[in-house]
């Protein structure tokens, strides 16, 4: 295309933005409102993801061994586990250290266990096992109960697989309801921004029919529009990221302090799911002001 045609069409873009103030108003508060709930939703999403998988590497696989075993046995049995591939950490609780935990967990009625020793109760030693992905705890409980070296060894195997199932159900549910709802705006987004682009384009629709009688094509005609809409929809890119920063920034400082101190647990910074919001809004942004122009001119193309 040549330079000349094309600084003239972006041109009139820009020109359209500014000239048709009410509908570019429009238009931005519209994008606006649409892009600050996506983007709030896909902040949520990802916070509660996030706080489930933290929970999920706090809910250990624990396995008890039989009394008796040499301390080389103990040893050899914690080498292992920490050999199989998905597991992240494990924590040795020794015969005393069981007898002093059950203590701290019965509290006022630990009194119970005062006739029990050091070495002589019915608490097992035990190891409890993360994992770097709770999905795998299935295959590493059926590691555990095949392996060689813990053959006749293993008292019991505990794991949280009905919590863990769970966990992913609620996350699957909620990133599909986040899903539905973006799905939603963004159709109604574009309806409204077709109609008010629609008027600007009503305005001018004797001007393009002369354009059509002479020849003009309809990429010509509705390069500007186009322009018009990806101009929009950048505008309301920055517009909208500045203040979801801001409230992010807000709700980060009071939902963060709640957790920490509550449950042991933190959320992301805003940073950490920047990326993914920003490939959206330039999606959505750019997409919407496009798909809007596009769809707004259908019928006055037709001459």
């Amino acid at each position: 295309m040549n330079y000349n045609i094309l600084n003239y069409l972006i041109g009139e873009g820009f020109k359209n933005v500014l000239k048709n103030k009410k509908s570019t108003f429009a238009s931005l508060i519209i994008m606006f409102v649409t892009m600050i709930t996506v983007g709030l939703g896909i902040a949520i999403a990802q916070n509660i993801t996030s706080i489930i998988e933290q929970f999920e590497q706090g809910v250990p696989i624990t396995l008890y061994v039989e009394d008796g075993l040499e301390s080389s046995e103990l040893q050899d049995i914690e080498e292992y586990i920490k050999s199989i591939d998905s597991v992240n950490n494990v924590t040795f609780t020794s015969k005393p250290e069981a007898l002093k935990l059950a203590k701290e967990k019965l509290s006022d009625s630990a009194e119970v266990l005062k006739q029990y020793t050091e070495n002589n109760h019915p608490f097992k030693v035990s190891y409890a096992i993360t994992l770097t992905d709770i999905k795998k705890s299935a295959e590493v409980v059926d590691i555990l109960n095949n392996a060689e070296i813990l053959n006749g060894k293993i008292s019991e195997i505990k794991s949280s697989d009905i919590i863990i199932n769970g966990l992913s159900s609620v996350d699957k549910g909620i990133n599909i309801a986040c899903i539905g709802l973006g799905i939603l705006l963004i159709s109604v987004s574009i309806v409204i921004i077709s109609n008010t682009i629609k008027l600007t384009v009503h305005a001018r629709r004797r001007e393009i029919s002369i354009m059509k009688y002479v020849g003009a094509t309809n990429n010509f005609i509705r390069a500007p529009f186009v322009v018009e809409g990806i101009v929009i929809g950048i505008i309301a890119i920055a517009i909208s990221i500045l203040s979801l920063g801001g409230i992010y920034h807000l709700i980060y400082n009071v939902g963060n302090s709640a957790l920490m101190t509550n449950f042991n647990f933190k959320m992301l910074q805003f940073n950490e799911v920047f990326q993914s919001i920003i490939i959206v809004y330039l999606i959505l942004g750019i997409g919407i002001g496009v798909l809007g122009s596009i769809l707004s001119m259908k019928k006055y193309l037709k001459v």
